[in-house]
């Protein structure tokens, strides 16, 4: 007996049937091939699998063939959509999510020939290969202008210390190299155990690298985090590499930057535009003597190609089977019984926590530094009020709270209640679950409470939930109590089902976390509103929705007592698009406002 949508190969039962219209290892098909029926088709037409896909159970693809929402919907008896590789970019998620289709990946399939790449790109571009060889084959003999430098005692900086970026490390490391690193979320003791020291700014890192290597996703605050300023604050004679994803590096600053001389050469694997169109910025990079390019070939080995396949067909099994995914793109966090109950609160909390890093988190520009410093912290408290406190399980909102802390700086990562414990542990995360039973003074049924501690390098990393009888479960004060010094904090509670962020530190608010956000802080004085107003009309962003947020009355007197602070306000602002750096530039031009953060939720 198996469970429901599982595999039965019982007697009047057929197998499932798998659809694989592109080149897959034969390992991996072998897998599949146990207790499946696998119909491996190449060639064929978007139009041949969409007369197909109603008879098959499982579809398997790699980057041509393109899952759209017309060929899901045919998909009467889809379970599974696997993508072997690492994006789904060819995927309609959103599609195959609201028909209930899973849709997983193999982001650590590919790591160890990502890490590769990178050190190759780094070789070449030190030893001037690419360059050698096309004169060499040219018939020409230019020892003396081909002379390169070594990488033994030079200083490698690495932007992301996630697994690719740790793997970097590590061969960097072997040869002789000296590694420096940002990662605001990557745990000192990971760092410390790679022999890799960990920085707080991305100033400092620049001003000491002799070669650079981004391995970050791109999301809003990464996008474009290289330009002509932080070119110019590197080394004369610094290298830059990325084989992470274009964009991230800005390709016309680049160029000046190589043609200046500032910069001494670059080895790129990625563009923003692929394949570039001719005379693009990146067609122009991709032509420059100084740049070693290669067409996207990080994933691209023998190995990476078998490891992906065999990780996608054991996920396909395991979900025919009717066990959980391990790289479920967009699987709920909640098991389907709990589902209903917890759902909102779900969505809160993964909120909360994106909230939290993209605004706490990540540097973002104030008037008192062009940027400000990015405040890690790897120590949680999660408190619960209200009818929340009573459940028991609280592992989906753990998950929840690990999903969205790490999503914002993590390229491939899918956090769900299998795997965000583990997660937690990798990434140094200390999360202290706590239920407060006590009577409570707000309106909601329920109230979630993040704060952020400060927490020290050498504390393990674990998940902690007190035990039912621990003063903490039943404290009173966990979450009204005022903020200790260094501490952040976030509340939010649910009310019709829809989610509400009611405090950001001693800001009360009332703001619905999603889509694009501005939060500016400001001086709380007459015309700031139209002040903001202003600059985003006149740049073109329309503001969908606004709140302001004063300094709440109740932690006014508990946590400043009288003193400079509370003429601060919050200006919370929906708006229809990306916010760019030059729009921010003139808000935090304008005088009163202190700081603005740009957020997507």
């Amino acid at each position: 007996m198996i469970s429901k949508n599982g595999v039965n190969g019982g007697i009047g039962h057929p197998k499932p049937r798998v659809l694989v219209p592109e080149k897959l290892s034969p390992d991996g098909l072998m897998l599949l091939r146990k207790s499946l029926e696998v119909d491996e088709k190449k060639g064929l037409s978007a139009e041949d699998i969409l007369a197909l896909i109603p008879d098959y159970d499982a579809l398997i693809v790699r980057s041509e063939t393109k899952v759209i929402a017309s060929l899901l919907q045919a998909g009467k008896k889809l379970k599974v959509v696997a993508r072997a590789g690492v994006g789904v970019d060819n995927v309609d998620v959103e599609a195959a999510t609201k028909l209930g289709i899973i849709v997983v990946n193999s982001p650590s399939g590919n790591i160890g020939a990502a890490a590769e790449h990178t050190i190759a790109l780094l070789l070449s571009v030190a030893r001037n290969i690419a360059d050698a060889c096309s004169s060499l084959k040219d018939g020409k003999w230019e020892r003396s202008r081909l002379v390169g430098v070594e990488v033994k005692g030079k200083t490698l900086g690495i932007i992301g210390l996630g697994k690719v970026g740790i793997t970097v490390a590590r061969f960097a490391k072997g040869l002789g190299m000296a590694v420096e690193a940002l990662d605001p979320y990557c745990s000192p003791a990971i760092a410390q155990s790679a022999n890799v020291n960990l920085l707080s700014s991305l100033p400092e890192l620049l001003s000491i690298s002799d070669f650079l290597t981004i391995h970050t996703p791109l999301i809003a605050s990464t996008k474009g985090m290289i330009g002509k300023k932080e070119l110019l604050a590197m080394k004369k004679g610094a290298r830059i590499l990325n084989v992470a994803r274009g964009g991230m590096i800005d390709e016309e600053a680049l160029l000046e930057a190589l043609n200046s001389g500032h910069i001494a050469g670059a080895g790129m694997d990625v563009f923003t535009s692929e394949p570039p169109q001719s005379g693009s910025s990146a067609a122009n990079l991709i032509a420059h003597p100084k740049v070693v390019a290669t067409p996207h070939l990080g994933a691209s080995t023998v190995e990476a190609q078998e490891n992906v396949s065999i990780d996608v067909c054991q996920q396909v099994l395991s979900i025919l089977h009717g066990d959980l995914p391990r790289s479920a793109v967009n699987a709920p966090l909640i098991l389907p019984e709990e589902y209903k109950t917890l759902q909102p609160f779900v969505r809160l909390v993964e909120k909360m926590g994106s909230l939290y890093t993209q605004h706490y988190a990540t540097p973002h520009l104030s008037q008192s530094t062009a940027t400000s410093q990015a405040d890690t912290r790897t120590t949680f408290d999660l408190i619960y009020e209200g009818s929340l406190a009573t459940l028991t399980n609280t592992k989906p909102l753990f998950a929840a709270l690990i999903k969205g802390l790490t999503d914002p700086i993590s390229s491939g990562m899918n956090v769900n209640i299998v795997n965000a414990e583990l997660i937690a542990r990798d990434r140094g995360l200390v999360i202290n679950e706590q239920h407060s039973r006590a009577p409570s003074d707000h309106p909601y049924s329920s109230l979630v409470t993040l704060r952020a501690r400060p927490s020290a390098p050498s504390r393990a990393s674990s998940r902690r939930r007190p035990a039912a009888a621990a003063s903490t479960d039943d404290d009173p004060t966990a979450a009204r109590d005022p903020p200790l010094p260094g501490e952040q904090a976030i509340s939010g509670y649910v009310s019709a089902s829809q989610i509400y962020i009611s405090r950001l530190d001693r800001f009360a608010t009332a703001f619905v976390p999603e889509g694009n956000l501005l939060i500016c802080h400001n001086y709380d004085c007459p015309g700031m509103i139209g002040a903001v107003g202003g600059i985003l009309g006149k740049e073109g962003v329309n503001i969908n929705y606004m709140s302001v947020a004063p300094v709440s009355q109740a932690r006014e007197g508990a946590e400043q007592g009288g003193e400079p602070g509370s003429n601060e306000a919050l200006m919370i602002l929906g708006v229809d698009r990306e916010v760019g750096k030059g729009v921010v530039g003139k808000l935090v031009a304008e005088e009163g406002i202190l700081e603005v953060s740009v957020l997507a939720l």
